[in-house]
């Protein structure tokens, strides 16, 4: 995978941590993560719950041209736990065997990660900026939920992500 195609950003998806009430535990172990996995990260951006807050954050990241968001928070069943709809805002195609694939073996460490309803999907990209697109992928906001997440999809993730920027099967 080229250096251009390792380029992630996280996002934080958080009202107490947007208004400086909690510490972003979550996205700094995600970009730890990321950074281990030998990506170059922007992040964590840290944005209030909400679909519009969601979805304009992840079009910032593509637009910067991250060929890997992940986002933390905000897919439970809460009533502010808006990152799903937002997400699907953006995505032109969902891969949902990647987010039943994290339920799925989340669920053998503990059995609120089906409670989870984050998505994974890509957002392809307009012909005249280049093949390929970004690969978005929504992982829980509790800290603990993040490093089990990204054990699961991290060697995953140099395939993914190399397919989704054009790369051969």
């Amino acid at each position: 995978m080229s250096r251009a195609t390792r380029t992630a950003a996280v996002v934080t998806v958080s009202g107490r941590s947007s208004a400086g009430l909690r510490e972003d535990e979550s996205g700094r172990r995600l970009t730890e993560a990321l950074q281990a996995l030998g990506y170059a990260v922007k992040g964590p951006v840290v944005v209030p719950d909400g679909v519009e807050s969601v979805a304009g954050a992840l079009r910032d990241a593509v637009a910067d041209g991250a060929r890997l968001v992940v986002t933390t928070g905000g897919t439970g069943m809460g009533p502010r736990d808006l990152t799903p709809e937002g997400t699907r805002q953006v995505i032109t195609r969902e891969n949902p065997g990647m987010a039943e694939l994290m339920r799925r073996e989340g669920s053998r460490q503990t059995p609120y990660a089906a409670v989870s309803r984050g998505v994974v999907g890509v957002v392809d990209w307009p012909a005249e900026r280049g093949v390929g697109g970004t690969l978005v992928i929504n992982l829980p906001g509790r800290p603990a939920a993040v490093t089990e997440g990204m054990d699961i999809i991290g060697p995953l993730l140099g395939h993914l992500v190399e397919q989704v920027v054009g790369g051969d099967h």
